[in-house]
C-alpha cells in the first residue's frame, strides 16, 4: 500500500504551496482509516521539505514518480520514500530513500546497529543504510514484478539534520552497509551528492509507472533467494534430517502443498530437548521457499534467530535472508492468510499480547494461525520457564478451530543431544522432581555429567571443553542481578568465597552469545540458550533451586529483581497462593532442565547449596569413559574475566596520554582497515597497565583460537599498534581481506605471521605472492597464500606489539 502517489512536479507543488505533511495525513486517513503521531507528522513535515530541496533540480525530470509511505507485502516495514524513472538504457528504476531526523549517533559493536538519542533516551535500531538495504532485498527476494521485470532498486538513507562530518554514522565499521546504500548527510554539498546519486540512475520520467508494477507484483520468493537458502544448508551436517525428523518434514512440505490449493491446516509437533525440532523448522524453511512459497521462521526470542542465520550463512554480518527470520509479534495487523506458511520454534514460549508494553495485539497464537495458510508449531511444554508464556498444545486446537483450520499432531522422539541418552532426560526429570520415573541414578558412562565444587573448576571444565569447537558455555538460573548492564566495568555473578566473578551475556553479544567466539567467559540466561545446543554446558545452580532431605524446594524470592519471567507471581499469591507456588515451582525446575538438557556431550553443574550439591552427586554411578579435560591447574592462560590491564573510570580517561581503548578484533579490522585514525564512540573501554605503550594507534584486543597458539596463547589479551609502517616480513599481523573467511574470528579478518615474496619487474617490486602463516602446535592449520590478482585487496591493519601476560 502507498500512501502518497504523484509526479515529482505535484509533488513539488504540494511542498511549496500546501502543507505537504497535511497532504499525506489526510491521505493516510482516507486509506487506512487509521490515526499517526503526532511526532509523525512533525517528520514528514520536516524531512519532506528537505527531499522537495533535493528534487528542486531540473536535470530530474519532472514526471518521474513520486511515493511516501509504501508499506512492504507481509511486512510492517514502511519505505519513507521512492522516486521512479528510467536508467539510461531504459529500465525501470527505483531509488528507495530512508529519511532520518537524527542529529548524532553512536557506533555498537553489532553488524548493521547503530545509537541514537529518542525522547525515551538512548536506543540500538538499525543503521539507516542497512534498512534502506534490508528494503531493497525484501522487494527483491519477493516482489515478482521486480525481479522478473528486472526494475533496478538503488537504495540510499539521507540524514538531513545530521552534520557533514558524520561521526560514528559513517564509521567504517559500517561500510559494507553504506556501499550498499549510500549514505547522505546534511549540507549543501550532501544535497549535491544525493542529486547527482539521482541523476546517474534516473535518466528520464516513468509518470510512476514503477510504482503500478511493484504494488501489483505478486508476493513470492525469487528462484535466486530459494537457490541460496537452499545452497546454505547444503553439506552442513548439523542440518541433516534423520529419522523421524525426516517423517515430519515430508508430512509438512505435503501439507503445505494441499493448503496452496485449498483450505487452513496447522501442524503441530511435540518433542523434548534434543530431538532435533528446529533442524526440522530450519528445513521446512528452505524447502518450502524452494517450492516459491512465502515462508517466514518464527520466535518469541531472538536468539533462535540470530544463531541459525549465523550458522546458515556462516558468519554474523546480515544478509538478504535476515527478513525471512521473525519475531511473535509482528503479525498483529497481518492480513488474513497472507502467507503461505509460518514455522513457528519454540512455540511454548509464545505470549498473549505483543510489543514492548505487552499492549498490542490479542493473542499470538491466534495472530500466527490467521496470518498463514498453512502453520507448523513446533512444541515442549515442559519448556515454558515464564509466567507470560502461553504456548501450549491446547491454545493451538483452540485457535485452530476457531479459525476453521484442519489440524494434524506429530511427535518427534528420537533424541540426537545429551549423547542420544533418554535416560538421561528421564533422569534429569526425576530428579528435578519434574515427574517421577525410573530412572533415579545416572551411569556417567552413558552422559558426561559431573557436579563440581566450586564456580571456578567449573569455568576451568568449560574453558578447557571449548578449545574442542567454540561449543561450551556456561549458563545460571536468574539468581543474580545485572549491574553490568549500565556499569561496564561492574560483574554480575560475584561468589567471594570463591573469587569467582562473571558477567551475564546479554550486552555485547546479545542472542548470538552461544556462537560468538569470545563469549565463552560470559554466563548465558535461559533467553539466549533455550532452543539451542552446545556440545558441553556448565549450569550454575542458584538458591532458588535446593533440595532438603531429598525433596527439592523452589524459591521464587531468591530470583534477581531483574528477572522478568516470574513477574506478577507475588500478586496472584495475595488472591491464589497455592496456583501461585504451583507455577513458581513448575517455572524454576523447567528453567533448569532447559539449562541442564543444552548439552550434546556432557553438563556440568555448580550448587550454590551445598546439600543440593551432595543431592545430585548421590544419584550418579559407573565411571566415566569419555576422555578428561586438562586439569584446571594444567590449563594455558585462557579467556576469563582476569583481565591484565585496568580499566579506567570515564571521568580519569586522557585517550592516549594515560591509556588506549580496548576494542574487539571485528571493531579493529574495520575502524583502522582505510588507514585512518579511530573516532571511538562513548561507550569504549579504556585501559592502562604495566608494560603498554601509549599513543593514537595502539589499541587493545583478545586473540581467540589456536591457530597462533605458540607466540599468542588462545584467549589472551595483546597489544596491537594500528598502520604499521616498515617492513612486514617475519611479523605477526591482523590482516583483512575480502576472500578471508577466518573461522577463529568469524570474519574476513585473521591475525598470521606475514611473509612475501618480491619480484624485479622493469626496476619496480612487486609481489610475486603473500604468505599468512599460522603459528601453531596444532598441524591442521594451514597457511593463506594470496596471489597477484588478489593481493591488492589485503590491508595489513595493525601488527602485534606484545602478549600480555595474566
Amino acid at each position: 500500500m502507498i500512501i502518497y502517489q504523484a509526479q515529482k512536479k505535484q509533488f513539488l507543488q504540494d511542498v511549496q504551496t500546501n502543507d505537504i505533511e497535511a497532504v499525506v495525513l489526510e491521505s493516510y486517513f482516507k486509506r487506512t482509516g487509521g490515526k499517526v503521531s503526532r511526532q509523525e507528522v512533525k517528520s514528514w513535515a520536516s524531512s519532506l521539505v528537505y527531499m522537495g530541496r533535493v528534487l528542486h533540480d531540473d536535470s530530474i525530470p519532472d514526471d518521474c514518480g513520486v511515493a511516501i509511505e509504501y508499506t512492504i507485502p507481509q511486512s510492517a516495514k514502511r519505505v519513507d520514500f521512492l522516486l521512479t524513472g528510467k536508467t539510461a538504457d531504459d529500465q525501470s528504476c527505483v531509488i528507495i530513500v530512508e529519511l532520518k531526523q537524527w542529529e548524532s549517533a553512536g557506533r555498537t559493536t553489532k553488524d548493521g546497529v547503530v545509537t541514537t538519542r529518542f525522547s525515551g533516551g538512548e536506543k540500538e535500531v538499525p543503521h539507516p543504510s542497512y534498512q534502506a538495504w534490508s528494503y531493497a532485498a525484501l522487494l527483491k527476494g519477493f516482489n515478482e514484478a521486480v525481479y522478473d521485470g528486472n526494475i533496478q532498486l538503488m537504495p540510499c538513507a539521507y540524514l538531513h539534520n545530521h552534520p557533514e562530518s558524520g561521526g560514528a554514522i559513517n564509521d567504517a565499521f559500517y561500510k559494507e552497509h553504506i556501499a550498499n546504500a549510500p549514505l547522505f548527510l546534511h549540507g549543501s554539498l550532501e544535497r549535491q551528492r544525493l542529486q547527482d546519486f539521482i541523476r546517474k540512475h534516473v535518466r528520464t520520467g516513468d509518470k510512476g509507472q514503477a510504482l503500478y508494477l511493484i504494488e501489483g507484483g505478486r508476493i513470492r520468493p525469487s528462484r535466486s533467494l530459494a537457490d541460496s537458502l537452499v545452497g546454505m544448508l547444503t553439506g552442513k551436517q548439523e542440518f541433516v534430517l534423520i529419522d523421524d525428523q525426516k517423517l515430519v518434514y515430508e508430512t509438512a512440505m505435503q501439507q503445505a502443498r494441499k493448503v496452496a490449493k485449498k483450505g487452513k491446516r496447522v501442524l503441530i509437533v511435540d518433542g523434548g530437548p534434543g530431538t532435533g525440532k528446529s533442524v526440522v523448522a530450519i528445513n521446512l524453511l528452505a524447502g518450502l521457499t524452494d517450492s516459491r512459497m512465502t515462508v517466514r521462521y518464527v520466535t518469541k526470542n531472538s536468539a533462535p534467530r540470530e544463531v541459525y542465520q549465523t550458522r546458515l550463512t556462516g558468519h554474523f554480518r546480515k544478509t538478504e535472508i535476515s527478513h525471512m527470520f521473525t519475531g511473535s509479534g509482528s503479525f498483529t495487523e497481518a492480513i488474513a492468510d497472507d502467507f503461505d506458511a509460518l514455522i513457528v520454534d519454540e512455540a511454548h514460549r509464545l505470549n498473549e499480547k505483543s510489543g514492548l508494553y505487552s499492549n498490542l495485539g490479542e493473542n499470538q497464537v491466534k495472530e500466527l494461525i490467521q496470518a498463514s495458510r498453512f502453520s507448523v508449531f513446533f512444541i515442549d511444554e515442559s519448556q515454558r520457564v515464564t509466567l507470560k508464556d502461553i504456548g501450549s498444545k491446547s491454545a493451538i486446537r483452540h485457535w485452530a478451530g476457531q479459525l476453521g483450520a484442519q489440524v494434524e499432531e506429530m511427535t518427534l522422539s528420537s533424541q540426537f543431544r545429551c549423547n542420544g541418552s533418554d535416560g538421561y532426560l528421564a533422569w534429569l526429570d526425576h530428579n528435578l522432581q519434574v515427574r517421577d520415573t525410573a530412572n533415579v541414578t545416572l551411569d556417567v558412562a552413558e552422559f558426561d555429567f559431573r557436579v563440581v565444587d566450586t564456580p571456578t573448576e567449573l569455568r576451568a571444565l568449560i574453558v578447557a571443553r571449548n578449545q574442542e569447537r567454540n561449543r561450551a558455555r556456561m549458563v545460571a538460573g536468574y539468581c543474580w542481578p545485572w549491574p553490568s548492564k549500565t556499569d561496564r566495568n561492574a560483574f554480575d555473578i560475584v561468589m567471594p568465597d570463591h573469587d569467582f566473578k562473571a558477567r551475564w551475556n546479554l550486552t555485547q553479544d546479545g542472542g548470538l552469545w552461544i556462537v560468538s567466539p569470545t563469549s565463552v567467559a560470559e554466563i548465558g540466561c535461559i533467553h539466549t540458550c533455550q532452543g539451542l545446543e552446545v556440545d558441553y554446558i556448565g549450569v550454575i545452580v542458584g538458591d532458588d533451586f535446593i533440595v532438603r532431605d531429598g525433596q527439592v524446594v523452589c524459591d521464587a524470592s531468591k530470583r534477581a529483581r531483574s528477572d522478568m519471567s516470574l513477574k506478577g507471581i507475588k500478586s496472584m499469591a495475595k488472591s491464589d497462593p497455592v496456583r501461585a507456588a504451583a507455577l513458581a515451582d513448575s517455572i524454576i525446575k523447567n528453567t533448569y532442565r532447559t539449562l541442564m538438557s543444552r548439552g550434546m556431550k556432557g553438563c556440568y553443574i555448580y550448587c550454590t547449596d551445598p546439600e543440593t550439591s551432595t543431592y545430585f552427586k548421590s544419584r550418579l554411578c559407573g565411571t566415566r569413559s569419555v576422555d578428561q579435560p586438562l586439569p584446571a591447574q594444567q590449563i594455558r592462560p585462557q579467556i576469563t574475566d582476569s583481565r591484565p590491564f585496568r580499566v579506567l573510570a570515564h571521568q580519569d580517561v586522557q585517550k592516549y596520554r594515560n591509556c588506549v581503548p580496548v576494542l574487539p578484533l571485528k571493531i579493529a579490522a574495520g575502524a583502522f582497515s582505510e588507514g585512518q585514525t579511530l573516532d571511538l564512540h562513548e561507550e569504549t573501554q579504556w585501559a592502562c597497565g604495566d608494560g603498554i605503550p601509549l599513543g593514537p594507534n595502539i589499541f587493545i584486543a583478545q586473540v581467540v583460537g589456536e591457530s597462533m597458539n605458540r607466540r599468542i596463547p588462545n584467549g589472551s589479551w595483546c597489544v596491537f599498534r594500528a598502520n604499521p609502517g616498515g617492513s612486514r616480513n617475519g611479523k605477526t599481523v591482523l590482516a583483512q581481506h575480502r576472500d578471508i573467511a577466518d573461522p577463529e574470528t568469524g570474519g574476513n579478518y585473521t591475525i598470521k605471521v606475514y611473509s612475501s615474496e618480491k619480484t624485479d619487474e622493469g626496476g619496480t617490486w612487486t609481489h610475486k605472492k603473500i604468505v599468512l602463516s599460522p603459528n601453531s602446535t596444532d598441524d591442521s592449520f594451514r597457511p593463506i597464500v594470496l596471489l597477484p590478482r588478489s593481493e591488492s585487496d589485503l590491508a595489513i591493519v595493525a601488527e602485534l606489539v606484545s602478549v600480555l601476560l595474566p
